[in-house]
């Protein structure tokens, strides 16, 4: 067996981490030390936080039947059969069954629904597992039966903790091994959290030792790069493309780039990350400074044709500079408060001059009759009613940033002639 299953805890005491859901009288810890306990609960955090672990320390405390399932092969009738069983399990022996589900964000809709009945009428308790966020992942009648716990990734003195056990236990390396300063820190940096990919690397490095001892050099021969902590389907990718946004608009650029290399390393897709510094130029930055939307564009084509590694240079360079640009939302809030206008107003008429004029019969029906053309004028600003009868608008309000600081002058002086009564 791997080295992280023969040393996963076989009881509480030897558990390490999520403190926060196993604090006294949770509901973690009452299922974990009450054998009555029978609600149903949905673990969910990042790989090798324990999900597995638990489940297993749920069925022990209570000696229940643990039926374990994998969402990615188990079908329809895998679910249906498990829980007929635990049904007659139940009504002539009067022992109950715990369901292990794990990921269970890739099952469908229809497998999530056939275990609606077991959880409601408690055929089983439900322990479900996913590293995908319930809100998305899981319909919501099932996450209305089930009480959600989520779990964090390990810290990294915790991770130190695990390796140490793992190599003086007997079901782990035995004590066969000396280790040089460093390395089991080192190892907890790599797996990011991940007490299964810590042990997974602590078992590469034994393996790959030609003696007694595991250094510093050996972890660097078995593991070139750090683990990258990235699902592209997943919770992760909205976390981190969430971070990245955030952080150019709160214009750390330092932030920003961290992030970026985030994606970059996990394996997004650049194009999908340039779109992502479009909407940010033209949300974010906007008219503060308008060159950036065009940076941004440009950005996107040169990553297209030049393809990774190379295009992680211009998305860095484009990330510096919107991080670094004035910022405004004028363009972004004005448009917003319009379509809310117009949604809550209704349609309003086009006034008689500014309608459409280009068809035989439309002066008789006053359409364009009145209209001044500002090019007929010096300079072409002249005072005409362009807005519907009875709205005052006020759309359009910039502030101090950048470019943005100039276009306000002009914006008041022109607002000033065109409504003027």
């Amino acid at each position: 067996m791997p080295l992280a299953a023969r040393v996963r805890p076989r009881s509480l005491d030897e558990f390490l981490g999520q403190r926060h859901a196993l604090r006294e009288n949770s509901p973690l810890r009452k299922l974990l030390t009450d054998p009555e306990s029978k609600y149903s609960v949905l673990l969910y955090g990042p790989p090798g936080s324990g999900k597995t672990t638990l489940a297993n320390l749920i069925a022990k405390a209570s000696d229940s039947k643990f039926v374990e399932l994998s969402a990615v092969s188990a079908t329809i009738k895998d679910v249906r059969d498990a829980i007929s069983q635990a049904r007659d399990l139940e009504g002539l022996y009067n022992k109950r069954t715990f369901l292990f589900v794990d990921e269970i964000h890739r099952f469908n809709k229809t497998q999530q629904d056939a275990l609606l009945p077991a959880v409601e009428n408690g055929w089983v308790s439900l322990i479900a597992a996913t590293t995908e966020n319930p809100s998305f992942a899981v319909v919501s009648p099932l996450l209305s039966r089930v009480i959600q716990i989520e779990l964090s990734p390990h810290d990294d003195e915790d991770l130190v903790t695990i390796l140490e056990n793992a190599l003086n236990s007997e079901r782990g390396l035995g004590a066969k091994f000396k280790v040089e300063g460093g390395v089991l820190s080192q190892i907890a940096r790599l797996a990011a959290g991940d007490a299964r990919k810590a042990l997974t690397l602590l078992e590469a490095l034994a393996d790959s030792a030609s003696g007694e001892q595991l250094t510093l050099d050996g972890l660097t021969a078995v593991s070139e790069r750090a683990f990258a902590t990235y699902d592209r389907d997943g919770d992760s990718h909205y976390d981190i493309i969430s971070a990245f946004i955030k952080s150019v608009r709160g214009s750390d650029a330092d932030a920003a780039i961290y992030w970026l290399a985030r994606m970059i390393e996990g394996g997004e897709d650049p194009r999908f990350i340039a779109r992502r510094l479009m909407i940010i130029a033209a949300e974010d930055v906007g008219l503060a400074d308008a060159e950036a939307l065009s940076i941004a564009a440009a950005t996107a084509q040169i990553v297209e044709r030049i393809g990774m590694p190379e295009g992680r240079i211009p998305l860095a360079e484009c990330t510096i500079y919107l991080a670094l640009a004035p910022k405004s939302n004028a363009a972004y809030r004005a448009i917003n408060e319009a379509i809310e206008m117009v949604r809550e107003g209704g349609t309003h008429r086009v006034p008689l001059p500014l309608r459409s004029s280009n068809y035989a019969g439309a002066k008789k029906r006053g359409q364009g009759v009145g209209y001044l053309y500002p090019h007929d004028f010096s300079p072409p600003v002249i005072s005409q009613q362009y807005s519907p009868d009875g709205l005052d608008l006020n759309l359009v309000r910039f502030g101090d940033q950048g470019e943005e600081a100039r276009l306000a002058k002009i914006w008041n002086a022109v607002k000033t002639i065109i409504r003027r009564k």
